[in-house]
């Protein structure tokens, strides 16, 4: 918790108030550094349209792809998280932007699943890396086959990205907050029917009978190559045997030492500390499981946890060494989980980290021969609102602007004569019981604070309009317009040329 305390306290120090006060109003005595002048805005517009001009399309063939997916990372977290982040930063926040939106290329992407008007992450990561949308619930599976049922789940099922480029001698690797069981790591490298058969003990009877095995186990499949070189993320229990640590398999695999047994080039490991220890040359297939769950929040992640932007180094470093190239799915996990639980600060320090993580591989790859896209596999009903003053907290209370029919220092007031917050949910379990409570600005700014909601629920819901999809590097300029998400997995294959280096039409 002491070092949660240390990262608040610099978002404190970052924003323009203290707790207590609310911020001060902006107006025509601001100066010219934050309130801008009309021809330094002129003069930054010329500017961007001169860099976008000059902007040539990159048409050789990609080396390396690596996606990046925000959990749950839709354009209302965007504009929050690009804030807060500029906020730590001692900034007003809202000039900013987040690593990959400098990025070049910016789509829309519709994200519904086949039987869902508002998805899930099992059928959108689906939909990602294999070029196919498909139903709710599933992972790789045929859009016309039932959630659910093991019998006849393999007949017409799709082909994820990651095994064609282990087909094509590529080299691939997972990073994820999140476990490496869950939906979105494990559409990189699984095919179920229930994206709840992380373990053998989720498996149902029916499950068992007709040939089905759970997620965990198909981590170490060769996809037709020599299976993934790197996985990075929680969920060690889903890989253990009862009896073993937090172990919940009831089969008594000892999935990490599957992974190493043979391969005399092979790593298992459990901390931050071991993660340093890399031995890059000697090590070709690394997985590291640095919770028995999800991992941790970055705002409170432990020491023997890495961060999302040293398992992405990692990554790429170990990667990096396939003269073939390599495919590398990232997810910032615990953004979906913030929100899940209506609590802002978690989603989007968890946004930051994400920013953070882009930034680093970006340090260490070059864009002219890797393609970098950036992502969210859905959006979640969360919301920015009620006028509030530039540089206003993010988190923090609504206050007006000077101007705007108020002459006054203090919060914007509901009609319930109560103040209230920027940011909020469409529903979860913020909601109120009656009369709202009066909110004070040390109470929203506690980490711990869920935003207030519309109607109650025990999950926050997702929300099912358009995500954004960033790009840069080889073929970036295919990413445009409005597409559908399953487009996404066409643009990295044509930027690869994967498909037909894998042999297939």
């Amino acid at each position: 918790m002491k070092k949660y305390a240390v990262l608040f306290s610099a978002f404190l120090a970052g924003c323009s108030t203290t707790v207590k006060d609310p911020p001060p109003p902006l107006s025509n005595t601001v100066s010219d550094t934050v309130m801008g002048t009309t021809s330094s805005w002129f003069a930054d517009g010329q500017a961007t349209m001169q860099k976008k001009l000059n902007q040539k399309e990159n048409k050789r063939r990609a080396k390396n792809v690596i996606l990046f997916i925000g959990d749950g990372m839709g354009i209302s977290t965007l504009t929050a998280g690009r804030i807060l982040e500029g906020q730590m930063a001692g900034r007003s926040g809202e000039e900013g932007l987040l690593s990959f939106e400098a990025f070049p290329y910016t789509a829309l992407v519709k994200t519904y699943n086949v039987d869902a008007q508002v998805p899930d992450s099992a059928g959108t990561a689906s939909a990602l890396n294999t070029g196919t949308k498909t139903r709710i619930g599933v992972i790789n599976t045929a859009p016309t086959h039932p959630q659910n049922v093991c019998k006849g789940m393999q007949k017409n099922a799709p082909i994820p990205f990651a095994y064609y480029a282990e087909q094509a001698g590529m080299s691939t690797g997972i990073v994820s907050t999140a476990r490496l069981t869950h939906a979105t790591p494990a559409a990189v490298y699984a095919h179920s029917p229930s994206r709840r058969w992380e373990s053998d003990a989720d498996l149902t009877d029916e499950a068992r009978e007709n040939g089905c095995v759970d997620i965990a186990s198909q981590i170490t499949a060769d996809m037709g190559g020599d299976g993934l070189e790197v996985a990075l993320g929680g969920g060690r229990a889903n890989f253990l045997p009862v009896g073993e640590g937090h172990g919940l398999r009831q089969d008594k695999k000892n999935i990490p030492s599957l992974w190493t047994a043979g391969r005399k080039d092979a790593r298992y490991i459990t901390s931050a500390q071991e993660l340093d220890t890399i031995d890059y040359k000697n090590t070709n297939h690394l997985l590291g499981l640095f919770n028995d769950d999800h991992m941790t929040y970055n705002a409170m992640r432990p020491e023997n946890e890495p961060s999302l932007a040293e398992m992405t180094e990692v990554a790429i470093k170990s990667l990096s060494k396939n003269k073939k190239g390599y495919y590398l799915m990232v997810e910032a996990g615990r953004i979906d989980h913030g929100h899940h639980a209506g609590n802002a600060f978690s989603a989007l320090t968890e946004t930051a980290a994400l920013s953070a993580a882009v930034k680093k591989a970006l340090e260490l790859v070059d864009t002219k021969d890797t393609l970098i896209l950036v992502t969210a596999d859905h959006s979640h009903a969360f919301t920015m609102s009620g006028y509030p003053r530039r540089g206003n907290p993010i988190l923090g209370l609504v206050a007006p602007t000077i101007g705007a029919g108020y002459d006054q220092e203090d919060y914007t007031l509901a009609e319930d004569g109560k103040p209230y917050t920027t940011l909020g949910y469409q529903n979860g379990p913020g909601a109120i019981d009656g009369d709202r409570e009066k909110l004070s600005q040390e109470e929203v700014l506690e980490p711990s604070f869920l935003q207030q909601s519309a109607y109650p629920l025990h999950s926050e819901t997702h929300g099912g309009e358009d995500v954004a999809l960033f790009a840069v590097g080889p073929w970036a300029h295919l990413v445009h317009g409005t597409i559908e998400q399953n487009l996404v997995f066409h643009i990295m294959d044509h930027a690869l040329k994967l498909r037909k280096r894998a042999g297939k039409k």
